[in-house]
C-alpha cells in the first residue's frame, strides 16, 4: 500500500537552526547567531513564559476553558464576535481551516511568488489547485490590486501577505478593498498579517468590520500569529479573523481543541504584555534601519522583522556567512537565488550580521591573489 499521489506536493523548507549547523560543522553552538527564521530576538514574552510554567501541571486536561478564554480575549482586542476568531496550531493551522471551509476539489488558490510556500501546500492538501501572481523585483516587489487582478481567474482563495515574506513590502487597505471589489462574490481574500505588529499601518480587520471609512465585507479574512512579535514560535499558536457570516464554519472544520492548553495560557499572558511587544518592535525598527544604512549591497525597504538583501549568489554568501557564525536565509527556495533574508536581531546581533555580510561581499569582490612562484615564472613583455 502507498499514500495517494503526492508528486505535486513540495516539502516546506525551514530556516536552519543553530544546533543543526553546529553539528554539521563540528563546532560549538555558542559560536553562532541565528538570523534565518524571523524569530523574536528577545525570546518569548516573560509573562507567557511564567504562564507556561504555571500551566504545566494542568497539561493533562483538554484546553476547553483556556481555548474559550483566549478566543474571548482576542475577540475583545479586535472588536469582533467570538465566533470570528479561529484559533489554530500556528498560522499554518489557520490556513488549513480556511482551505477546508472554502475549497471544493479542483478549485484554486491564487498565491504570490515569491511567497510563503504553505499557501499552496494547504490548497493541494485539500485537493485544490494553485495558481500564482508575481511580485516583480524590478518594481521592488510592490503589491497592488492590479498586480493581483491581472492574474486572477475566478480563484476561490486569493492570498495577500502584508508585510510580505521575504520582501517586507505591504499592500494598502485601499488596494485590498479595490481587489475585493474586482473579484467574484465567492472569492475569499486572505490577508496574512503574521508580521503586522512591525508595520506602521492598520490591520485589514478594518475591512471586515467596516471601520476607518470602509464598508464591512464578508469576503476578507485576516491571519495573525503569536510566533513573531510575541516570541511564541515554539508553542505554535495562530488564528484567523473570519467574516461574521462564517460564524458556524469553524466548529465544522477545526480539529478538536485546535490550540493546546500551554499555547492558550501563553497567548493569554502574551497579549497583555505590551511592554515586551513594544520593546520587540523598537528593536526591529532600529535593526532594520542599521542594516539598510550599513550593508554594502542593495537592501529593500521592509516593514517586517527582516530585510532582503541583494548579494548576487545567495547560496555562496549564506554558506560563507554560516562558516563565519551568522546563519541567514538563502532565498533560493523563494525563487530569489540572488538574495538572502536577514532577521532583525539585537544591537549586537545586528552589528555582527552587518560586519559579516560586508566582509563576505568584500572578499568575493577581491581579485584572486596570484601565486608567487607563478608570478616569478611569468614573462614580462618588452616595453
Amino acid at each position: 500500500m502507498k499514500p495517494r499521489d503526492l508528486s505535486d506536493h513540495v516539502a516546506y523548507e525551514a530556516g536552519r537552526g543553530i544546533e543543526e549547523v553546529a553539528r554539521e560543522l563540528g563546532r560549538d553552538p555558542s559560536e553562532f547567531v541565528k538570523l534565518a527564521s524571523n524569530e523574536n530576538p528577545h525570546g518569548p514574552s516573560p509573562a507567557a513564559a511564567v504562564a507556561i510554567r504555571e500551566a504545566a501541571s494542568s497539561a493533562s486536561s483538554y484546553p476547553k476553558a483556556a481555548h474559550a478564554d483566549l478566543t474571548a480575549a482576542l475577540a475583545d482586542r479586535w472588536g469582533v464576535d467570538e465566533e470570528q476568531i479561529w484559533l489554530a496550531n500556528g498560522g499554518d493551522g489557520a490556513i488549513d481551516y480556511l482551505s477546508r471551509a472554502t475549497l471544493e476539489p479542483g478549485e484554486t488558490a491564487l498565491v504570490p511568488t515569491p511567497g510563503f510556500a504553505y499557501y499552496g501546500m494547504s490548497s493541494r492538501f485539500h485537493h485544490g489547485g494553485v495558481r500564482e501572481y508575481a511580485l516583480e523585483r524590478e518594481d521592488d516587489f510592490a503589491q497592488t490590486a492590479e498586480t493581483v487582478r491581472s492574474a486572477y481567474d475566478g480563484d476561490r482563495l486569493v492570498y495577500l501577505t502584508s508585510p510580505h515574506n521575504p520582501t517586507g513590502s505591504t499592500i494598502p487597505l485601499e488596494e485590498i478593498a479595490a481587489l475585493a471589489d474586482a473579484t467574484d462574490d465567492e472569492t475569499l481574500l486572505v490577508v496574512d498579517e503574521a508580521y503586522g505588529e512591525f508595520a506602521d499601518r492598520d490591520s485589514a480587520v478594518s475591512l471586515l468590520e467596516g471601520r476607518n471609512g470602509f464598508d464591512s465585507r464578508d469576503d476578507v479574512a485576516v491571519l495573525r500569529t503569536f510566533s513573531k512579535a510575541y516570541g511564541l514560535a515554539g508553542v505554535r499558536l495562530g488564528y484567523a479573523v473570519a467574516p461574521e457570516e462564517w460564524a458556524d464554519a469553524y466548529a465544522r472544520v477545526n480539529t478538536p481543541f485546535a490550540a493546546s492548553e500551554l499555547a492558550c495560557r501563553a497567548g493569554l499572558a502574551a497579549i497583555e504584555d505590551d511592554e515586551h511587544v513594544e520593546r520587540t518592535v523598537e528593536t526591529v525598527r532600529e535593526s532594520r534601519a542599521s542594516m539598510c544604512e550599513e550593508i554594502d549591497a542593495h537592501v529593500w525597504d521592509s516593514e517586517g522583522n527582516f530585510v532582503l538583501v541583494d548579494v548576487g549568489d545567495a547560496t555562496a554568501v549564506a554558506e560563507e556567512m554560516q562558516e563565519r557564525g551568522v546563519i541567514v536565509r538563502d532565498c533560493t527556495s523563494f525563487g530569489l537565488p540572488g538574495c538572502v533574508r536577514i532577521t532583525c536581531g539585537t544591537e549586537a546581533e545586528t552589528e555582527r550580521a552587518v560586519e559579516t555580510i560586508n566582509d563576505v561581499l568584500a572578499d568575493r569582490d577581491e581579485p584572486a591573489a596570484v601565486d608567487a612562484d607563478e608570478s616569478a615564472d611569468t614573462e614580462v613583455p618588452d616595453t
